[in-house]
């Protein structure tokens, strides 16, 4: 019996494939794939064009190749033009295929030619002309490839893993994630050769599937569904039912345990693939979107809705009964107490014991640097568990610094999911505005750290303007953006607010709730930067007589900027800027999904995953985006 070799498995595109030589078969590393990938090993090349003949016949013409040509040396350099006309009568040797033959005048001159009827009867006649049987009709064939491969093709190592976590509906779409992540790769990668060919950190970004592998109720929820508009109700059940999984106390516990799982799963496999990254300081972030955010930070935090239970019942143990009672039930009371606060006490002292024999195991094996939330509702979440705004700008208020360095929380302005996070830290910061998350393509542009907290509504607090005309005038915190926007598009905006006006005249209905939702920001323009709409337009417009409100600023503020003493250490929420021509009415279908393609997000994930090489350097003033 022949012994069995073990061939091991080249690693391709940066390691995030392997390819099965005896299978001739690639496969993903840190992600599943049904769909099998095809290998082909390119042996002989077409001239000019430079693809790879198919492996059968590729395979057949080597073999004849090496029979005749074994032991000689083969040029280096290939030339990659035809050569001088050959007669095919001076072919040294010549070779049968199926539909094709071969012929070899020497070494390197080696042509292949089609055995078809009509390429036979056009040989002959070109011959008779006087052609060469290779100029007319053959294809010059090239063994290897017209450069060869070097060591300096292998990318670089890379110095930081982002895990991309999906949020509801990847059941409906099995393997979205794979598809989203890699568009995100992309978009990455134009950036990186545009802005930071010369950085030493290499980024690279793993999908993280948590759904497919989860059991919840089985066919329980399908099972009691209606027949009725089955189409809508299973793809509701199949993307809107994960919220009500999260919330319910028999299943969430299964959804953070299957991300957190499948994270230290991912890490694990990395660092056994890259020993020498955590010794390098490789460092890792998580780009989490739509729900993801919530259970990515509750694994991160630790919260539990059953401590966060037990702790609301302590409190209203604690809290005295104002009702009459008689000296005997207040005599017990007082007892029960004593008794409780007795056993709080043994309680916190065996825990205390446990926790000093017993290390506790930290949920992820690694520290989050960046926390990027997309399209997120964290806030709600946050809200409706009691969290709000504190005196202090820190971090910490929300998301502590030990557990993650850096908190930010990227949405579109018609993003109908996402909540802004500041105004959780510091109430006031709800009238802020976001930051505007700079255009890929913009030269030069200000950095974050460098641009001042701006008003959304200066003129909040006053009461001499009417409501109406405080509806009119003032955009909206969510919709609007902080910076002046130019009018592009502005027809197609006032055409899409006819249509919704006509509609909500004739029914009254949806037409006239989405003209509310979304129209008070678009007549808010005009207001907010005249001057712009001058430059523009190139036709004077008159300033409202509002306009004078807008400039005026709260009593604790200067020239429109907030005081220095009331800012956040850092700020969190970021606002991706709307398109030249868009409708936000189609944006807030759309825009929940926008985020993975889009290479301004790309550009601002970049630039906070290059920021620790500014950091370090003796400028860290120098920071090119």
């Amino acid at each position: 019996m022949e012994p069995l070799v073990t061939v091991e498995r080249v690693c391709v595109r940066g390691g995030l494939y392997e390819v099965d030589l005896a299978q001739a078969e690639c496969h993903p590393v840190y992600w599943n794939q049904a769909d099998k990938i095809p290998v082909m090993r390119g042996q002989w090349f077409i001239d000019g064009t430079w693809q790879p003949l198919e492996e059968e016949e590729s395979n057949l013409i080597e073999q004849e190749h090496l029979s005749c040509f074994r032991g000689q040396q083969i040029e280096e350099s290939f030339d990659t033009e035809v050569s001088k006309s050959i007669d095919g009568k001076d072919a040294v040797h010549s070779f049968k295929l199926t539909r094709n033959h071969v012929d070899w005048h020497n070494m390197d001159e080696v042509y292949i030619y089609s055995d078809a009827t009509t390429s036979k009867i056009a040989r002959t006649v070109t011959q008779k002309l006087g052609f060469s049987k290779a100029s007319s009709s053959g294809t010059r064939l090239h063994r290897g490839y017209v450069e060869e491969a070097s060591l300096e093709d292998k990318p670089s190592q890379t110095t930081h893993i982002v895990f991309v976590v999906h949020g509801i509906g990847q059941k409906m779409d099995q393997g979205r994630i794979i598809k989203n992540t890699a568009m995100m790769r992309e978009a990455a990668r134009k950036i990186e050769e545009r802005h930071f060919s010369n950085h030493a950190t290499h980024v690279e970004f793993l999908p993280v599937e948590w759904r497919s592998k989860l059991t919840l109720d089985g066919d329980t929820v399908d099972s009691i569904t209606p027949d009725k508009v089955r189409g809508l109700r299973d793809m509701l059940n199949s993307s809107a039912m994960d919220i009500m999984y999260y919330t319910s106390p028999l299943y969430r516990d299964e959804l953070v345990k299957g991300l957190q799982q499948e994270l230290n799963r991912l890490y694990s496999l990395f660092c056994s693939r890259n020993p020498d990254f955590e010794e390098k300081g490789g460092k890792v972030s998580i780009v989490s979107h739509s729900l993801g955010c919530v259970i990515t930070y509750d694994i991160m935090t630790g919260w539990n809705p059953v401590r966060f239970y037990e702790q609301l019942m302590q409190r209203e143990d604690e809290l005295p009964d104002e009702g009459w009672m008689s000296y005997e039930e207040r005599h017990l009371l007082d007892e029960l107490y004593i008794t409780k606060r007795r056993l709080r006490e043994i309680e916190e002292r065996l825990n205390g014991l446990k926790s000093s024999s017993m290390t506790q195991i930290p949920a992820l094996k690694f520290k989050v640097e960046n926390f990027f939330c997309m399209g997120s509702p964290l806030a709600v979440f946050l809200a409706l568990r009691g969290i709000r705004p504190g005196n202090t700008g820190s971090q910490d208020h929300i998301l502590p610094r030990e557990i993650c360095n850096r908190l930010l929380n990227i949405f579109h302005p018609t993003d109908p999911v996402a909540y802004r996070l500041e105004p959780l830290i510091l109430k006031h910061y709800s009238n802020i505005s976001p930051v505007q998350i700079h255009w890929y393509n913009t030269s030069n542009p200000l950095p974050y750290e460098h641009m001042k907290p701006c008003f959304l509504h200066p003129c909040k607090e006053s009461t001499s303007v009417s409501e109406n005309e405080g509806i009119s005038t003032l955009p909206s915190p969510v919709t609007s953006p902080v910076l002046s926007r130019r009018h592009y598009g502005e027809s197609i905006t006032n055409i899409g607010k006819a249509s919704i006006l006509g509609a909500a005249s004739i029914g009254k209905g949806l037409g006239g709730m989405l003209f509310s939702r979304f129209g008070r920001s678009s007549t808010a323009q005009p207001s907010e930067t005249p001057k712009d709409s001058m430059e523009d337009e190139k036709k004077p417009v008159a300033s409202p007589p509002t306009t004078t409100v807008a400039t005026q600023t709260l009593p604790h503020s200067s020239s429109g900027f907030l005081d220095s003493a009331l800012e956040l250490d850092h700020r969190i929420d970021f606002e991706l800027r709307e398109g030249l021509v868009e409708s936000r009415y189609w944006s807030a279908v759309t825009s929940h999904t926008a985020y993975w393609s889009s290479l301004d997000v790309a550009l601002f994930l970049l630039t906070f995953m290059h920021k620790h090489e500014h950091d370090d350097n003796a400028k860290p003033d120098l920071d090119p985006i």
